[in-house]
Protein backbone atom coordinates (compact mmCIF):
# COMPACT_ATOMS: atom_id res chain seq x y z
CA UNK A 1 0.00 0.00 0.00
CA UNK A 2 1.25 3.55 -0.71
CA UNK A 3 2.59 5.34 2.34
CA UNK A 4 0.12 7.78 3.92
CA UNK A 5 1.43 11.33 4.27
CA UNK A 6 1.99 12.82 7.70
CA UNK A 7 -0.65 15.25 8.95
CA UNK A 8 -0.59 18.60 7.15
CA UNK A 9 0.34 21.69 9.14
CA UNK A 10 -2.94 23.57 9.69
CA UNK A 11 -2.33 26.62 7.49
CA UNK A 12 -5.49 27.44 5.62
CA UNK A 13 -4.70 28.98 2.24
CA UNK A 14 -8.33 29.14 1.19
CA UNK A 15 -8.91 32.77 2.26
CA UNK A 16 -5.86 33.86 0.26
CA UNK A 17 -6.95 31.86 -2.78
CA UNK A 18 -10.50 33.17 -2.69
CA UNK A 19 -9.23 36.73 -2.30
CA UNK A 20 -6.82 36.28 -5.19
CA UNK A 21 -9.48 34.65 -7.37
CA UNK A 22 -11.83 37.54 -6.64
CA UNK A 23 -9.17 40.08 -7.63
CA UNK A 24 -8.46 38.22 -10.88
CA UNK A 25 -12.13 37.71 -11.81
CA UNK A 26 -13.11 41.33 -11.08
CA UNK A 27 -10.13 42.60 -13.08
CA UNK A 28 -10.82 40.33 -16.06
CA UNK A 29 -14.49 41.31 -16.07
CA UNK A 30 -13.59 44.98 -15.72
CA UNK A 31 -11.10 44.87 -18.59
CA UNK A 32 -13.60 42.98 -20.78
CA UNK A 33 -16.30 45.53 -19.94
CA UNK A 34 -13.94 48.36 -20.86
CA UNK A 35 -13.19 46.60 -24.15
CA UNK A 36 -16.92 46.29 -24.89
CA UNK A 37 -17.51 49.94 -24.03
CA UNK A 38 -14.63 51.06 -26.27
CA UNK A 39 -16.04 49.07 -29.21
CA UNK A 40 -19.76 49.68 -28.70
CA UNK A 41 -20.01 53.32 -29.77
CA UNK A 42 -20.82 52.36 -33.36
CA UNK A 43 -22.88 49.28 -32.53
CA UNK A 44 -21.57 45.86 -31.59
CA UNK A 45 -21.16 43.54 -34.56
CA UNK A 46 -19.61 40.07 -35.01
CA UNK A 47 -16.17 41.65 -35.46
CA UNK A 48 -16.53 43.22 -32.01
CA UNK A 49 -17.60 39.93 -30.47
CA UNK A 50 -14.55 38.21 -32.02
CA UNK A 51 -12.23 40.93 -30.72
CA UNK A 52 -13.69 40.69 -27.21
CA UNK A 53 -13.43 36.88 -27.13
CA UNK A 54 -9.79 36.94 -28.29
CA UNK A 55 -9.01 39.69 -25.78
CA UNK A 56 -10.50 37.69 -22.90
CA UNK A 57 -8.44 34.63 -23.81
CA UNK A 58 -5.28 36.72 -23.44
CA UNK A 59 -6.25 38.20 -20.08
CA UNK A 60 -5.84 35.43 -17.46
CA UNK A 61 -2.03 35.26 -17.44
CA UNK A 62 -1.71 39.04 -17.80
CA UNK A 63 -4.03 39.72 -14.87
CA UNK A 64 -2.52 36.98 -12.71
CA UNK A 65 0.96 38.35 -13.39
CA UNK A 66 -0.22 41.83 -12.40
CA UNK A 67 -1.70 40.78 -9.06
CA UNK A 68 1.21 38.45 -8.28
CA UNK A 69 3.54 41.41 -8.80
CA UNK A 70 1.45 43.78 -6.68
CA UNK A 71 1.24 41.31 -3.79
CA UNK A 72 4.95 40.57 -4.17
CA UNK A 73 5.83 44.27 -3.98
CA UNK A 74 3.71 44.65 -0.83
CA UNK A 75 5.56 41.72 0.74
CA UNK A 76 8.97 43.06 -0.30
CA UNK A 77 8.48 46.68 0.72
CA UNK A 78 6.50 45.88 3.83
CA UNK A 79 9.18 43.37 4.79
CA UNK A 80 6.41 40.97 5.70
CA UNK A 81 7.37 37.38 6.37
CA UNK A 82 5.75 35.03 3.90
CA UNK A 83 4.02 32.47 6.09
CA UNK A 84 4.52 29.16 4.34
CA UNK A 85 3.93 26.61 7.08
CA UNK A 86 7.49 25.37 6.69
CA UNK A 87 10.04 24.95 9.43
CA UNK A 88 13.09 26.75 8.05
CA UNK A 89 15.50 24.02 9.10
CA UNK A 90 18.29 24.88 11.53
CA UNK A 91 21.52 25.37 9.54
CA UNK A 92 23.38 23.37 12.19
CA UNK A 93 20.90 20.50 12.06
CA UNK A 94 22.66 17.19 11.25
CA UNK A 95 21.85 15.67 7.88
CA UNK A 96 20.03 12.40 8.51
CA UNK A 97 18.34 11.66 5.17
CA UNK A 98 20.03 9.91 2.27
CA UNK A 99 19.95 12.05 -0.87
CA UNK A 100 20.94 11.37 -4.47
CA UNK A 101 21.84 14.05 -6.98
CA UNK A 102 20.27 12.90 -10.27
CA UNK A 103 21.91 14.43 -13.33
CA UNK A 104 19.54 13.71 -16.23
CA UNK A 105 21.18 13.89 -19.66
CA UNK A 106 20.49 13.00 -23.26
CA UNK A 107 23.23 13.55 -25.83
CA UNK A 108 24.57 16.50 -23.82
CA UNK A 109 28.03 18.02 -23.44
CA UNK A 110 29.66 15.86 -20.79
CA UNK A 111 32.27 18.56 -20.20
CA UNK A 112 29.65 20.92 -18.75
CA UNK A 113 27.90 18.15 -16.80
CA UNK A 114 31.15 16.94 -15.22
CA UNK A 115 32.31 20.48 -14.48
CA UNK A 116 29.12 21.31 -12.59
CA UNK A 117 29.03 17.99 -10.74
CA UNK A 118 32.67 18.46 -9.74
CA UNK A 119 31.82 21.74 -8.02
CA UNK A 120 28.73 20.39 -6.28
CA UNK A 121 30.56 17.29 -5.06
CA UNK A 122 33.47 19.41 -3.82
CA UNK A 123 31.08 21.63 -1.88
CA UNK A 124 29.30 18.68 -0.27
CA UNK A 125 32.62 17.05 0.60
CA UNK A 126 33.87 20.26 2.19
CA UNK A 127 30.66 20.53 4.21
CA UNK A 128 31.37 17.26 5.99
CA UNK A 129 28.03 15.74 4.94
CA UNK A 130 29.07 13.84 1.81
CA UNK A 131 28.40 10.46 3.46
CA UNK A 132 24.66 11.19 3.19
CA UNK A 133 24.88 11.96 -0.54
CA UNK A 134 25.48 10.10 -3.75
CA UNK A 135 25.50 11.14 -7.41
CA UNK A 136 23.83 9.34 -10.29
CA UNK A 137 24.14 10.27 -13.94
CA UNK A 138 20.95 9.08 -15.63
CA UNK A 139 21.50 8.88 -19.36
CA UNK A 140 19.08 8.51 -22.23
CA UNK A 141 21.81 9.16 -24.78
CA UNK A 142 22.00 7.21 -28.02
CA UNK A 143 24.79 8.89 -29.99
CA UNK A 144 28.05 6.87 -29.98
CA UNK A 145 30.24 9.95 -29.45
CA UNK A 146 28.18 11.00 -26.45
CA UNK A 147 28.26 7.50 -24.97
CA UNK A 148 32.05 7.39 -25.19
CA UNK A 149 32.34 10.84 -23.60
CA UNK A 150 29.91 9.87 -20.83
CA UNK A 151 31.89 6.74 -20.00
CA UNK A 152 35.14 8.71 -19.82
CA UNK A 153 33.56 11.50 -17.78
CA UNK A 154 32.00 9.13 -15.26
CA UNK A 155 35.25 7.19 -14.92
CA UNK A 156 37.12 10.41 -14.18
CA UNK A 157 34.55 11.55 -11.58
CA UNK A 158 34.59 8.15 -9.88
CA UNK A 159 38.38 8.16 -9.79
CA UNK A 160 38.61 11.68 -8.37
CA UNK A 161 35.93 11.26 -5.70
CA UNK A 162 36.10 7.53 -4.92
CA UNK A 163 36.92 8.02 -1.25
CA UNK A 164 34.49 10.90 -0.64
CA UNK A 165 31.17 10.24 -2.40
CA UNK A 166 29.60 7.41 -4.40
CA UNK A 167 29.00 8.12 -8.10
CA UNK A 168 26.88 5.90 -10.33
CA UNK A 169 26.01 5.80 -14.01
CA UNK A 170 22.85 4.36 -15.51
CA UNK A 171 21.82 4.37 -19.16
CA UNK A 172 18.66 3.15 -20.84
CA UNK A 173 18.77 1.71 -24.33
CA UNK A 174 15.32 3.20 -24.96
CA UNK A 175 13.76 6.25 -23.33
CA UNK A 176 10.06 5.64 -22.61
CA UNK A 177 8.65 8.57 -20.67
CA UNK A 178 11.71 10.69 -21.48
CA UNK A 179 13.31 12.35 -18.44
CA UNK A 180 10.38 11.60 -16.12
CA UNK A 181 10.45 7.95 -17.15
CA UNK A 182 14.19 7.76 -16.55
CA UNK A 183 13.82 9.12 -13.01
CA UNK A 184 10.92 6.79 -12.19
CA UNK A 185 12.84 3.81 -13.54
CA UNK A 186 15.84 4.70 -11.39
CA UNK A 187 13.74 5.22 -8.25
CA UNK A 188 12.07 1.83 -8.77
CA UNK A 189 15.46 0.08 -8.97
CA UNK A 190 18.62 1.63 -7.53
CA UNK A 191 16.77 4.38 -5.67
CA UNK A 192 14.63 2.32 -3.31
CA UNK A 193 16.83 3.07 -0.27
CA UNK A 194 16.90 6.82 -0.87
CA UNK A 195 14.96 9.37 1.14
CA UNK A 196 15.38 12.37 -1.17
CA UNK A 197 16.44 13.04 -4.75
CA UNK A 198 17.75 16.32 -6.15
CA UNK A 199 16.78 16.51 -9.83
CA UNK A 200 19.35 18.25 -12.05
CA UNK A 201 19.43 19.05 -15.73
CA UNK A 202 22.64 18.96 -17.75
CA UNK A 203 23.15 22.70 -17.14
CA UNK A 204 22.13 22.74 -13.46
CA UNK A 205 24.52 24.07 -10.83
CA UNK A 206 23.88 24.49 -7.11
CA UNK A 207 25.97 25.59 -4.16
CA UNK A 208 26.36 23.05 -1.40
CA UNK A 209 24.79 25.43 1.12
CA UNK A 210 21.68 25.73 -1.10
CA UNK A 211 21.42 21.93 -1.37
CA UNK A 212 21.89 21.47 2.38
CA UNK A 213 19.26 24.11 3.11
CA UNK A 214 16.67 22.28 1.02
CA UNK A 215 17.55 18.96 2.65
CA UNK A 216 17.24 20.39 6.16
CA UNK A 217 13.85 21.91 5.36
CA UNK A 218 12.67 18.55 3.97
CA UNK A 219 13.92 16.84 7.13
CA UNK A 220 12.03 19.28 9.35
CA UNK A 221 8.81 19.02 7.27
CA UNK A 222 7.90 15.39 6.56
CA UNK A 223 4.68 16.49 4.80
CA UNK A 224 6.72 18.24 2.13
CA UNK A 225 6.90 16.31 -1.13
CA UNK A 226 8.66 18.71 -3.53
CA UNK A 227 10.71 21.77 -2.64
CA UNK A 228 12.76 24.21 -4.67
CA UNK A 229 14.07 27.76 -4.51
CA UNK A 230 14.31 30.22 -7.37
CA UNK A 231 16.58 29.18 -10.23
CA UNK A 232 18.48 31.99 -11.94
CA UNK A 233 20.54 32.16 -15.11
CA UNK A 234 24.29 31.67 -14.99
CA UNK A 235 26.22 34.76 -16.12
CA UNK A 236 26.44 34.59 -19.89
CA UNK A 237 28.10 36.50 -22.72
CA UNK A 238 25.30 35.62 -25.18
CA UNK A 239 23.45 38.80 -26.13
CA UNK A 240 20.10 36.98 -26.33
CA UNK A 241 20.53 35.10 -23.05
CA UNK A 242 21.72 38.26 -21.27
CA UNK A 243 18.44 40.01 -22.05
CA UNK A 244 16.53 36.94 -20.90
CA UNK A 245 18.55 36.47 -17.69
CA UNK A 246 18.16 40.14 -16.72
CA UNK A 247 14.42 40.22 -17.43
CA UNK A 248 13.79 37.02 -15.51
CA UNK A 249 15.96 38.14 -12.61
CA UNK A 250 14.31 41.53 -12.46
CA UNK A 251 10.72 40.28 -12.49
CA UNK A 252 10.83 36.86 -10.89
CA UNK A 253 11.06 37.83 -7.24
CA UNK A 254 7.93 39.98 -6.96
CA UNK A 255 6.03 37.57 -9.24
CA UNK A 256 7.09 34.46 -7.32
CA UNK A 257 6.51 36.03 -3.90
CA UNK A 258 2.98 36.93 -4.96
CA UNK A 259 2.24 33.51 -6.42
CA UNK A 260 3.69 31.72 -3.37
CA UNK A 261 1.39 33.79 -1.15
CA UNK A 262 -1.75 32.21 -2.64
CA UNK A 263 -0.49 28.93 -4.09
CA UNK A 264 1.16 27.90 -0.83
CA UNK A 265 1.38 24.12 -0.58
CA UNK A 266 0.02 23.69 -4.13
CA UNK A 267 3.01 25.34 -5.73
CA UNK A 268 4.66 24.57 -9.07
CA UNK A 269 7.56 22.26 -9.82
CA UNK A 270 9.97 23.40 -12.53
CA UNK A 271 11.52 20.02 -13.21
CA UNK A 272 15.10 20.67 -12.10
CA UNK A 273 17.14 22.09 -9.20
CA UNK A 274 14.39 20.70 -6.99
CA UNK A 275 14.30 18.22 -4.13
CA UNK A 276 11.83 15.31 -4.19
CA UNK A 277 10.73 13.00 -1.38
CA UNK A 278 11.42 9.67 -3.00
CA UNK A 279 8.77 7.33 -1.59
CA UNK A 280 5.65 9.41 -2.38
CA UNK A 281 7.15 10.54 -5.69
CA UNK A 282 7.74 6.93 -6.75
CA UNK A 283 4.33 5.75 -5.53
CA UNK A 284 2.13 8.63 -6.66
CA UNK A 285 3.85 10.65 -9.41
CA UNK A 286 4.33 8.17 -12.23
CA UNK A 287 2.96 9.73 -15.41
CA UNK A 288 0.38 7.90 -17.48
CA UNK A 289 0.92 7.23 -21.17
CA UNK A 290 -1.85 9.22 -22.77
CA UNK A 291 -4.20 7.43 -25.17
CA UNK A 292 -3.82 8.06 -28.85
CA UNK A 293 -0.83 9.00 -30.94
CA UNK A 294 1.43 12.06 -30.57
CA UNK A 295 1.33 14.99 -30.48
CA UNK A 296 -1.42 14.93 -27.83
CA UNK A 297 -1.15 11.22 -27.07
CA UNK A 298 1.81 9.20 -25.89
CA UNK A 299 4.31 10.23 -23.21
CA UNK A 300 3.86 13.60 -21.53
CA UNK A 301 6.57 16.05 -22.56
CA UNK A 302 5.95 18.72 -19.87
CA UNK A 303 6.13 16.37 -16.92
CA UNK A 304 6.85 18.75 -14.04
CA UNK A 305 3.47 20.41 -13.47
CA UNK A 306 1.69 17.06 -13.70
CA UNK A 307 4.04 15.54 -11.12
CA UNK A 308 3.36 18.54 -8.87
CA UNK A 309 -0.43 18.10 -8.95
CA UNK A 310 -0.10 14.34 -8.44
CA UNK A 311 2.12 14.89 -5.40
CA UNK A 312 -0.43 17.32 -3.99
CA UNK A 313 -3.25 14.85 -4.71
CA UNK A 314 -1.37 12.35 -2.57
CA UNK A 315 -1.50 14.73 0.38
CA UNK A 316 2.05 16.08 0.25
CA UNK A 317 2.92 19.76 -0.13
CA UNK A 318 4.67 21.22 -3.16
CA UNK A 319 6.33 24.51 -2.30
CA UNK A 320 8.69 27.14 -3.67
CA UNK A 321 11.07 29.17 -1.54
CA UNK A 322 10.82 32.56 -3.29
CA UNK A 323 14.45 33.40 -2.59
CA UNK A 324 17.44 33.70 -4.89
CA UNK A 325 20.92 32.41 -4.35
CA UNK A 326 22.95 29.31 -5.03
CA UNK A 327 20.82 27.69 -7.76
CA UNK A 328 21.55 28.27 -11.46
CA UNK A 329 20.75 27.10 -14.96
CA UNK A 330 21.83 28.14 -18.45
CA UNK A 331 19.34 29.96 -20.64
CA UNK A 332 19.06 29.26 -24.40
CA UNK A 333 21.83 31.26 -26.12
CA UNK A 334 19.89 32.16 -29.28
CA UNK A 335 16.37 33.01 -30.36
CA UNK A 336 16.13 29.84 -32.46
CA UNK A 337 17.03 27.65 -29.48
CA UNK A 338 14.61 29.58 -27.29
CA UNK A 339 11.77 29.00 -29.76
CA UNK A 340 12.54 25.27 -29.98
CA UNK A 341 12.45 24.88 -26.21
CA UNK A 342 9.21 26.85 -26.00
CA UNK A 343 7.52 24.73 -28.66
CA UNK A 344 8.36 21.55 -26.78
CA UNK A 345 6.73 23.08 -23.70
CA UNK A 346 3.79 24.10 -25.87
CA UNK A 347 3.22 20.54 -27.05
CA UNK A 348 3.57 19.22 -23.50
CA UNK A 349 1.15 21.76 -22.07
CA UNK A 350 -1.43 21.01 -24.75
CA UNK A 351 -1.33 17.39 -23.58
CA UNK A 352 -2.77 18.61 -20.28
CA UNK A 353 -6.13 18.80 -22.06
CA UNK A 354 -6.30 15.02 -21.58
CA UNK A 355 -5.36 15.26 -17.90
CA UNK A 356 -7.93 17.75 -16.68
CA UNK A 357 -10.33 14.98 -15.68
CA UNK A 358 -7.83 13.11 -13.50
CA UNK A 359 -9.75 12.02 -10.39
CA UNK A 360 -8.94 13.45 -6.98
CA UNK A 361 -7.09 16.60 -8.05
CA UNK A 362 -7.47 19.63 -5.82
CA UNK A 363 -9.34 22.60 -7.34
CA UNK A 364 -6.27 24.80 -7.39
CA UNK A 365 -4.35 22.01 -9.16
CA UNK A 366 -6.96 21.87 -11.95
CA UNK A 367 -6.74 25.65 -12.25
CA UNK A 368 -2.96 25.37 -12.61
CA UNK A 369 -3.33 22.86 -15.46
CA UNK A 370 -5.86 25.09 -17.20
CA UNK A 371 -3.55 28.08 -16.84
CA UNK A 372 -0.66 26.07 -18.26
CA UNK A 373 -2.81 25.39 -21.35
CA UNK A 374 -3.92 29.03 -21.62
CA UNK A 375 -0.29 30.14 -21.46
CA UNK A 376 0.09 28.99 -25.06
CA UNK A 377 -3.50 29.32 -26.29
CA UNK A 378 -3.16 33.03 -25.53
CA UNK A 379 -0.74 33.32 -28.46
CA UNK A 380 -3.25 32.41 -31.20
CA UNK A 381 -5.71 34.71 -29.47
CA UNK A 382 -3.22 37.60 -29.60
CA UNK A 383 -2.41 36.92 -33.25
CA UNK A 384 -6.11 36.81 -34.13
CA UNK A 385 -6.72 39.98 -32.12
CA UNK A 386 -3.94 41.83 -33.93
CA UNK A 387 -5.07 40.51 -37.32
CA UNK A 388 -8.65 41.69 -36.79
CA UNK A 389 -7.49 45.09 -35.54
CA UNK A 390 -5.24 45.41 -38.60
CA UNK A 391 -7.80 44.31 -41.20
CA UNK A 392 -10.95 45.92 -39.88
CA UNK A 393 -10.12 49.64 -40.33
CA UNK A 394 -9.39 49.08 -44.00
CA UNK A 395 -12.81 47.49 -44.49
CA UNK A 396 -14.84 50.04 -42.51
CA UNK A 397 -16.57 53.04 -44.06
CA UNK A 398 -15.62 55.20 -41.07
CA UNK A 399 -12.53 53.72 -39.33
CA UNK A 400 -12.42 56.53 -36.77
CA UNK A 401 -15.75 55.45 -35.30
CA UNK A 402 -14.70 51.85 -34.60
CA UNK A 403 -13.13 52.57 -31.20
CA UNK A 404 -13.86 55.29 -28.67
CA UNK A 405 -10.50 57.15 -28.50
CA UNK A 406 -10.59 57.95 -24.77
CA UNK A 407 -11.71 54.49 -23.69
CA UNK A 408 -9.30 52.85 -26.13
CA UNK A 409 -6.38 54.82 -24.70
CA UNK A 410 -7.44 53.93 -21.16
CA UNK A 411 -7.65 50.25 -22.09
CA UNK A 412 -4.24 50.31 -23.76
CA UNK A 413 -2.62 52.08 -20.78
CA UNK A 414 -4.08 49.65 -18.24
CA UNK A 415 -3.07 46.67 -20.34
CA UNK A 416 0.53 47.86 -20.68
CA UNK A 417 0.66 48.50 -16.94
CA UNK A 418 -0.45 44.93 -16.28
CA UNK A 419 1.90 43.40 -18.84
CA UNK A 420 4.95 45.13 -17.39
CA UNK A 421 3.88 45.01 -13.71
CA UNK A 422 6.30 42.23 -12.67
CA UNK A 423 9.24 44.26 -14.03
CA UNK A 424 8.00 47.61 -12.73
CA UNK A 425 7.31 46.36 -9.21
CA UNK A 426 10.67 44.63 -8.99
CA UNK A 427 12.38 47.71 -10.42
CA UNK A 428 10.67 49.86 -7.77
CA UNK A 429 11.95 47.65 -4.97
CA UNK A 430 15.42 47.49 -6.53
CA UNK A 431 15.76 51.26 -6.89
CA UNK A 432 14.67 51.73 -3.29
CA UNK A 433 17.25 49.24 -1.97
CA UNK A 434 20.87 50.41 -1.98
CA UNK A 435 22.45 46.95 -1.89
CA UNK A 436 20.30 45.74 -4.77
CA UNK A 437 21.16 48.80 -6.87
CA UNK A 438 24.85 48.13 -6.41
CA UNK A 439 24.43 44.42 -7.15
CA UNK A 440 22.86 45.19 -10.53
CA UNK A 441 25.60 47.68 -11.44
CA UNK A 442 24.13 50.97 -10.28
CA UNK A 443 21.09 53.08 -11.12
CA UNK A 444 22.28 54.05 -14.60
CA UNK A 445 22.89 50.47 -15.69
CA UNK A 446 19.64 49.28 -14.12
CA UNK A 447 17.53 51.88 -15.93
CA UNK A 448 19.32 51.45 -19.27
CA UNK A 449 19.07 47.66 -19.01
CA UNK A 450 15.38 47.80 -18.10
CA UNK A 451 14.48 50.04 -21.04
CA UNK A 452 16.56 47.92 -23.44
CA UNK A 453 15.04 44.69 -22.13
CA UNK A 454 11.47 45.99 -22.47
CA UNK A 455 12.15 47.10 -26.05
CA UNK A 456 13.83 43.78 -26.87
CA UNK A 457 10.97 41.66 -25.58
CA UNK A 458 8.36 43.95 -27.12
CA UNK A 459 9.89 42.98 -30.45
CA UNK A 460 10.30 39.35 -29.39
CA UNK A 461 6.67 38.89 -28.24
CA UNK A 462 5.09 38.75 -31.73
CA UNK A 463 7.84 36.42 -32.95
CA UNK A 464 6.96 33.97 -30.20
CA UNK A 465 3.19 34.44 -30.56
CA UNK A 466 3.31 33.63 -34.27
CA UNK A 467 5.60 30.63 -33.63
CA UNK A 468 3.17 29.28 -31.01
CA UNK A 469 0.19 29.86 -33.30
CA UNK A 470 1.74 28.04 -36.25
CA UNK A 471 2.88 25.20 -34.01
CA UNK A 472 -0.53 24.73 -32.39
CA UNK A 473 -2.02 24.64 -35.87
CA UNK A 474 0.55 21.97 -36.71
CA UNK A 475 -0.44 19.97 -33.63
CA UNK A 476 -3.97 19.74 -34.99
CA UNK A 477 -2.49 18.25 -38.16
CA UNK A 478 -0.36 15.76 -36.23
CA UNK A 479 2.96 17.63 -36.16
CA UNK A 480 5.12 16.73 -33.17
CA UNK A 481 8.49 17.44 -31.58
CA UNK A 482 10.85 14.89 -30.09
CA UNK A 483 12.98 15.13 -26.96
CA UNK A 484 16.19 16.44 -28.47
CA UNK A 485 19.07 18.05 -26.57
CA UNK A 486 19.41 21.80 -26.44
CA UNK A 487 22.37 23.53 -28.03
CA UNK A 488 23.50 25.31 -24.91
CA UNK A 489 26.76 26.97 -25.95
CA UNK A 490 26.82 30.41 -27.53
CA UNK A 491 27.05 30.35 -31.33
CA UNK A 492 26.46 32.52 -34.37
CA UNK A 493 23.17 32.26 -36.28
CA UNK A 494 23.45 32.81 -40.03
CA UNK A 495 21.02 34.86 -42.09
CA UNK A 496 19.98 31.87 -44.20
CA UNK A 497 19.35 29.73 -41.11
CA UNK A 498 17.31 32.48 -39.45
CA UNK A 499 15.26 33.12 -42.59
CA UNK A 500 14.64 29.40 -43.01
CA UNK A 501 13.10 29.27 -39.53
CA UNK A 502 11.49 32.69 -39.26
CA UNK A 503 10.15 33.38 -42.75
CA UNK A 504 6.50 33.10 -41.58
CA UNK A 505 7.03 35.91 -39.06
CA UNK A 506 8.78 38.01 -41.69
CA UNK A 507 5.96 37.47 -44.17
CA UNK A 508 3.27 38.32 -41.61
CA UNK A 509 5.10 41.47 -40.56
CA UNK A 510 5.70 42.64 -44.12
CA UNK A 511 2.12 42.03 -45.25
CA UNK A 512 0.65 43.66 -42.17
CA UNK A 513 2.77 46.80 -42.33
CA UNK A 514 2.04 47.27 -46.05
CA UNK A 515 -1.69 46.85 -45.38
CA UNK A 516 -1.64 49.15 -42.35
CA UNK A 517 0.38 51.78 -44.13
CA UNK A 518 -2.12 51.99 -46.97
CA UNK A 519 -5.44 51.53 -45.17
CA UNK A 520 -5.31 51.97 -41.41
CA UNK A 521 -4.09 55.55 -40.93
CA UNK A 522 -3.61 56.34 -37.22
CA UNK A 523 -4.31 52.72 -36.22
CA UNK A 524 -1.00 51.76 -37.81
CA UNK A 525 0.84 53.55 -34.98
CA UNK A 526 -0.81 51.48 -32.24
CA UNK A 527 -0.39 48.17 -34.04
CA UNK A 528 3.07 48.73 -35.47
CA UNK A 529 5.07 47.30 -32.49
CA UNK A 530 3.45 43.90 -32.94
CA UNK A 531 4.00 43.68 -36.67
CA UNK A 532 7.37 45.46 -36.58
CA UNK A 533 8.66 42.77 -34.23
CA UNK A 534 7.49 40.09 -36.66
CA UNK A 535 9.11 41.89 -39.59
CA UNK A 536 12.43 42.15 -37.72
CA UNK A 537 12.46 38.51 -36.57
CA UNK A 538 15.38 37.48 -38.77
CA UNK A 539 17.74 40.37 -37.92
CA UNK A 540 16.71 40.01 -34.27
CA UNK A 541 17.79 36.35 -34.32
CA UNK A 542 21.08 37.06 -36.09
CA UNK A 543 22.14 40.15 -34.15
CA UNK A 544 21.22 38.75 -30.71
CA UNK A 545 23.29 35.62 -31.43
CA UNK A 546 26.45 37.54 -32.31
CA UNK A 547 29.24 36.54 -29.88
CA UNK A 548 31.03 39.84 -30.53
CA UNK A 549 27.97 41.90 -29.62
CA UNK A 550 27.37 39.72 -26.58
CA UNK A 551 30.90 40.32 -25.28
CA UNK A 552 30.58 44.07 -25.91
CA UNK A 553 27.29 44.24 -23.99
CA UNK A 554 28.82 42.25 -21.16
CA UNK A 555 31.80 44.60 -20.89
CA UNK A 556 29.53 47.65 -20.92
CA UNK A 557 27.38 46.16 -18.16
CA UNK A 558 24.16 46.00 -20.16
CA UNK A 559 21.79 43.46 -18.55
CA UNK A 560 24.19 42.89 -15.66
CA UNK A 561 23.07 40.62 -12.82
CA UNK A 562 24.40 40.40 -9.23
CA UNK A 563 26.50 37.29 -9.95
CA UNK A 564 28.55 39.39 -12.37
CA UNK A 565 29.05 42.27 -9.95
CA UNK A 566 30.17 40.06 -7.06
CA UNK A 567 30.56 36.41 -8.09
CA UNK A 568 31.21 33.96 -5.30
CA UNK A 569 34.08 31.46 -5.27
CA UNK A 570 31.99 28.78 -6.98
CA UNK A 571 31.18 30.95 -10.00
CA UNK A 572 34.72 32.32 -10.21
CA UNK A 573 36.04 28.78 -10.33
CA UNK A 574 34.09 28.14 -13.55
CA UNK A 575 35.97 30.82 -15.51
CA UNK A 576 32.79 31.82 -17.34
CA UNK A 577 33.21 33.89 -20.53
CA UNK A 578 30.90 36.58 -19.12
CA UNK A 579 33.11 37.12 -16.07
CA UNK A 580 36.23 37.12 -18.23
CA UNK A 581 34.67 39.74 -20.53
CA UNK A 582 33.85 41.97 -17.54
CA UNK A 583 37.37 41.64 -16.13
CA UNK A 584 38.80 42.69 -19.48
CA UNK A 585 36.25 45.44 -20.13
CA UNK A 586 36.43 49.20 -19.78
CA UNK A 587 34.95 49.09 -16.28
CA UNK A 588 36.56 46.10 -14.54
CA UNK A 589 34.74 45.64 -11.24
CA UNK A 590 35.64 42.02 -10.70
CA UNK A 591 39.05 40.88 -9.60
CA UNK A 592 40.76 37.99 -11.33
CA UNK A 593 39.83 34.56 -9.89
CA UNK A 594 41.74 33.81 -6.75
CA UNK A 595 42.85 30.37 -5.66
CA UNK A 596 40.02 30.00 -3.18
CA UNK A 597 38.37 26.86 -1.96
CA UNK A 598 35.06 26.05 -3.57
CA UNK A 599 32.18 26.43 -1.15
Amino acid sequence: MPAAPPPITPIDYRPRRWAFALLVIVTVVGMAALMVAALAGNGFDPWDWALTLCFMLTLPWTVIGFWNAVIGLILMRGRYALRSGLNGGDQDLPITLNTALLSCIRNESVTTVARNLDRMIAGLAASGHSARFQVWILSDSDRPDCLAAEAAGVERLQRDWADRLAIGYRRRDRNPGYKAGNIQSFLADQGRDLDLALVLDADSLMEARAILRLVRIMQANPRLGILQSLVVGLPTASAFARAFQFGMRLGMRSYTLGSAWWQGDCGPYWGHNALLRVTPFREHCGLPRLPGRPPLGGWVLSHDQVEAVLMRRAGYAVQVLPTEGGSWEENPPTLLQFIRRDLRWCQGNMQYLRLLNLPGLRPVSRVQLVLAILMFLASPAWVALMAILAVRPGLAANPGALVDPALGLMLFTLLMLMVFAPKLTALTDLLLTADARRAFGGVGRVLASTVAEILFFTLLAPVMAIAHTLFIGGLLAGRTLGWDPQQRGGHQVGWAEALGRLWPQTLVGLAALVWLGTTAGAAAFWLSPFFLGALLAVPLAVVSASPRRGRAQTRLGLWRIPEETAPGPLLRSLDLPALAAIRNGPDPRIAAPAAEAVE
